[in-house]
């Protein structure tokens, strides 16, 4: 990327400097320095080594890991605990019609960040290709927005695990289990990535077999084996289905389901630290959309064959009322014994995981902000091993600020969670759009995709898709908000769109920085320095 003066600029993490000074820099990358796999490779040897001579993560996360991190992204406690819910609203064929729809849009969504992962896989990760690929000012703004995030909702999640704790012992402190946790996760994020890395393989190991026997018991239900009679598809037609409400109840439902499947990109921030990229990435993502189909299709298949939409329980089901799951439910009929108890451990894991994942992803969003020029320097230091310890911990102490923040009352809590609610969607559309520009710049500097150790699907299909979709979710939100003007729900609703705004525009216009030309850009593996000259100033 050009710097604001017109010079070429170094590289702030890779020892390899940038390509796009001018557009003769640009004919030299087209000689072969642009090349995907071989530039990645080259430049990230030395810097991601097994061992650490300088302030850089290092790549020890093996391609299982990497795996079971894309898979566990794609499974989260909506699914145990809130899937029934978009059955009573949609009825069962609505249900499955937003899930499926969300599905393929996050499966394209992800070949478009495994495309720009392989061929730069660094820490920071959609924040650092829109800063490279559309504006530094945008990959500003998304990269605070999504760490704030992470903290946020992590402070959630802590939350809830210590009611889930409390469903064992009811006499407890909640805050010793929320403490707990935090210690918990500190020690498993603080000496070595591998140790996030196998921790994140096991939990979601424990969802993944929780969802094959739901599926297999589901369906021997249904089919008359575990159950007589046989269930049957009797619920699918059932007062009016498959389709209840119509296409607005199928877009309510279809915004529930875009917040099932958050997380997913963290799969893309995995990617710095990955033994071997241009591997373990196209392998985990080429992998989502089937298990998307297996576990969200059919759990919610079986959920609607089994449960009526009607069900009252459907709708009661949440992170603090284990017993109203429709998971639950399903192995209760199947005569499971102490199905509650179960399901409470399982989410509980899936709780921890995404905790876990959360105080990964977002300190190495830190780290790598840091190391770019948006973030304080220290954020951008690591440990002999590799650990971005200041961003780790600096992340960590977030979370317990907003998880403390109860005190003034819970509905200053919930401020906070909702005020961040988009913040997925957001980061969704940066990645799509970055794509976009990625590969119509590689292809106006006369590279062909054969350079690239992995491409996209059916593009541009695939990141246009995700674009209209992602807006019509976000424009789709509080929809009775609007219809009363109640501006104080709209603003809470919209905040993370109106922080974006803020962060871009407020860096813009005080670091005078302008969108990348296609012709300009620079397309290898290299990683952009931001503006180092104004950082100085």
């Amino acid at each position: 990327m050009t710097s604001q003066s017109g010079t070429t600029t170094g590289t702030s993490s890779i020892a390899t400097p940038t390509a796009a000074g001018s557009n003769a820099n640009n004919a030299s990358n087209r000689g072969g320095t642009a090349n995907a796999g071989n530039a990645g490779n080259a430049t990230t040897s030395n810097q991601h080594g097994n061992g650490n001579r300088g302030n850089h993560v290092v790549r020890k996360l093996k391609t299982r890991h990497i795996s079971m991190i894309a898979l566990g992204g794609c499974i989260g406690t909506g699914l145990f605990m809130t899937s029934g819910g978009t059955i009573a609203q949609a009825g069962p064929g609505g249900g499955l019609v937003a899930y499926a729809a969300m599905g393929i849009m996050v499966y394209f969504l992800m070949t478009s960040l495994g495309e720009l992962a392989t061929n730069m896989p660094v820490s920071g990760s959609f924040a650092v290709y829109s800063s490279k690929y559309i504006d530094p000012a945008l990959g500003f703004a998304m990269g605070w927005d999504y760490w704030l995030n992470w903290a946020i909702s992590g402070a959630t999640d802590i939350s809830t695990a210590a009611l889930l704790m409390q469903y064992w012992f009811p006499k407890s402190p909640g805050w010793v289990w929320s403490l707990t946790m935090l210690v918990i996760i500190f020690c498993l994020n603080a000496f070595v990535v591998s140790a996030f890395g196998e921790t994140e393989f096991w939990l979601a190991l424990i969802k993944v077999v929780t969802i094959i026997v739901f599926i297999v018991i589901g369906l021997l239900m249904i089919c008359g084996i575990m159950f007589q009679p046989a269930i049957g598809f009797k619920n699918f037609t059932y007062k009016g289905g498959p389709f209840i409400g119509g296409l607005p109840a199928i877009m309510g439902v279809f915004l529930i389901a875009g917040y099932s499947f958050q997380g997913t990109e963290v799969v893309g921030v995995t990617a710095g630290e990955s033994e071997n990229p241009s591997q373990a990435v196209p392998k985990a993502i080429n992998n989502v959309f089937w298990r998307i189909v297996l576990f969200y299709l059919l759990s919610i298949f079986v959920i609607a064959a089994i449960i009526p939409y009607t069900d009252p329980n459907l709708l009661g089901a949440s992170d603090t009322n284990i017993a109203m799951s429709p998971f639950t439910i399903v192995f209760e009929k199947a005569g499971l014994a102490g199905a509650a108890s179960i399901m409470n451990a399982v989410v509980l894991t899936s709780i921890l995981s995404a905790v876990n994942t959360g105080a990964y992803a977002s300190s190495r969003m830190l780290y790598g902000m840091a190391k770019d020029g948006y973030a304080p320097k220290f954020l951008g230091k690591t440990t002999k091993r590799g650990v971005p310890l200041a961003a780790l911990i600096t992340t960590l102490c977030i979370e317990a600020l907003a998880f403390s923040s109860s005190i003034f009352g819970p509905k200053f809590y919930m401020w906070l969670v909702t005020a961040t609610g988009l913040t997925g969607f957001i980061s969704w559309m940066g990645i799509a759009l970055s794509h976009l520009r990625f590969r119509r710049a590689f292809k106006l500097q006369g590279h062909k995709l054969s350079e690239l150790k992995y491409h996209a699907k059916l593009f541009p299909l695939g990141p246009v898709l995700a674009l209209v979709i992602c807006a019509v979710v976000i424009c789709g939100q509080d929809i009775p908000a609007f219809a009363s003007g109640n501006w104080g729900e709209l603003l809470m609703t919209y905040f993370s769109v109106i922080l974006v705004a803020i962060l871009y525009f407020g860096f813009k216009f005080t670091r005078h920085t302008h969108i990348v030309k296609l012709a300009d850009m620079d397309v290898s593996s290299a990683r952009p320095e931001v503006l180092r000259e104004q950082n100085r100033a």
